[in-house]
């Protein structure tokens, strides 16, 4: 569903062939950019995005690409596809007779797909979804995104977005006319686990107005990992029911839970079904991120609105991988409550995921971090702070910068490792507060992670001496 998706190919290509002047906005607004042609008059932008920043990507996808840095900050899986999915996508593409699989499909999902997901989700809800109402499949789960701010929010409506949260949710409130009104969640000075970021329930009500709409929950959490527990699921409910709220439950990260753990879906708590959108993603799930596959689920009248936004916008998305992922769920239907052990969701992805997380945990803490360890998801945050001496990165941005910009530019540039500095993903009156942290990704390969491994092994050798002659000097 996001940019960071991007293949390293490509971002190279980009790193070549994007003017120095693209680059160089940074991270300043496009307010006040004008276009002309020959014999026109200037024209300004419009006045809904005059104050959008460049995302986060524009600036760290150039950077690793320049760099040919080894890139564990960009959440995308650098392994291949699973074998079942790919054999699926094979057989749908040696199947040309099958105009039903190759051209246009049903605007608001191809049947079989929008059938498939209906099936699944009545079971993890526990309600009936209705395949040809309740279900919407999109371009990705960023556009499902867009299409529930721009289908529901009215100028000066406001969506409380719980923080970090994920950088675009915060422009497409603000495109759709909103505004973004942040709570970051509480974390502990002594956090080890993901669990230790909270949600402050009182600080959620004392934000509520007339004018607030709607609840944003990403769970699970990008970027910290974050399981939400029911204690704050059911909290989260009590509060929007009382206040005649609706939810966006962002969920795309459902199936990567790690053991011992559990997944409760927001729509499943009595009485939020009715006042939830649910946002998943074939990308996510299958890991082929470059399919931008997403979808909807929620009541009709909910969504009602971005049916009317997605068919004046894409009106249908690609019928091959729709077909795909369509028999690729039917599969997991088939295994999932029946052999578990034969689930690919249940199974492999978990099992590969928490093999790989705890190995970058390891890196990390050796390298003298401190890792926060993801109870899900495929991203982890780790504190840098006690790391090396500020004055060595001082000079990757200004003083109006957060410490992790400067220290992730000083790590691609200088160790050839390219993060995520997570304080791009807080408003900015709290960056500062939370400017000591990284985020990196470890759906990565053996390879991949050997090479940042021997980089971090490197850099701690390097703290130990400078360590060392500070307390001699």
């Amino acid at each position: 569903m996001h940019i960071d998706g991007l293949c390293p190919t490509l971002l190279r290509m980009f790193a070549t062939r994007l003017p120095v002047r693209a680059v160089s906005l940074g991270r300043s607004s496009i307010r006040g950019v004008m276009m002309s042609t020959s014999g026109t008059p200037h024209r300004q932008a419009a006045d809904r995005i005059a104050d959008t920043k460049p995302s986060i990507w524009v600036e760290f996808t150039t950077l690793a690409a320049e760099c040919n840095a080894v890139n564990i900050g960009q959440g995308f899986p650098d392994s291949p596809m699973p074998q079942f999915v790919a054999d699926i996508l094979k057989e749908v593409a040696s199947h040309p007779e099958r105009t039903d699989w190759h051209q246009y499909t049903r605007g608001f999902g191809h049947p079989r797909l929008v059938s498939a997901l209906a099936n699944l989700y009545s079971k993890l809800l526990n309600v009936e979804v209705n395949a040809q109402n309740d279900v919407l499949v999109t371009v990705g789960a960023y556009l499902a995104l867009y299409y529930t701010f721009n289908g529901w929010i009215n100028p000066g409506d406001e969506v409380i977005v719980l923080q970090p949260a994920y950088d675009c949710y915060v422009p497409q409130v603000e495109i759709a006319g909103g505004t973004a009104v942040p709570i970051p969640l509480e974390l502990a000075s002594s956090a080890k686990s993901s669990a230790d970021y909270r949600v402050n329930l009182a600080a959620i009500e004392a934000k509520i107005t007339d004018r607030t709409k709607f609840i944003v929950i990403n769970n699970p959490h990008n970027p910290t990992g974050k399981l939400f527990s029911r204690e704050e699921l059911e909290g989260i409910a009590d509060i929007v029911k009382r206040h005649n709220l609706l939810v966006i439950a962002d969920e795309v990260y459902e199936w990567h839970v790690y053991q011992g753990r559990e997944m409760i879906r927001f729509a499943s708590i009595p009485g939020m079904y009715e006042r939830t959108i649910t946002i998943g993603s074939a990308g996510k799930i299958f890991s082929v991120t470059g399919w931008k596959l997403g979808w909807a689920i929620g009541p009709a009248a909910l969504l009602a609105p971005l049916k009317a936004v997605h068919q004046n916008c894409v009106f249908t998305c690609s019928t091959p991988t729709q077909e795909a992922v369509a028999q690729a769920i039917e599969r997991e239907l088939s295994v999932m409550w029946s052999q578990p052990m034969a689930s690919y969701f249940k199974t492999e992805l978990v099992s590969e995921l928490q093999t790989k997380r705890d190995r970058m945990a390891a890196m990390l803490r050796a390298a003298g971090m401190k890792p926060i360890i993801p109870d899900s998801g495929y991203f982890m945050m780790a504190d840098f702070s006690s790391l090396i001496r500020r004055d060595e990165f001082q000079s990757y941005g200004d003083s109006s910068d957060p410490l992790d910009f400067r220290f992730v530019r000083w790590m691609c540039r200088e160790k050839n490792l390219a993060m995520i500095p997570p304080s791009a993903f807080y408003s900015d009156e709290y960056k500062k507060d939370n400017d000591h942290m990284v985020r990196v990704c470890f759906f990565k390969t053996d390879r991949v992670m050997d090479k940042a491994e021997l980089i971090l092994r490197k850099l701690s050798l390097e703290n130990v001496e400078k360590s060392e002659m500070s307390e001699i000097g």
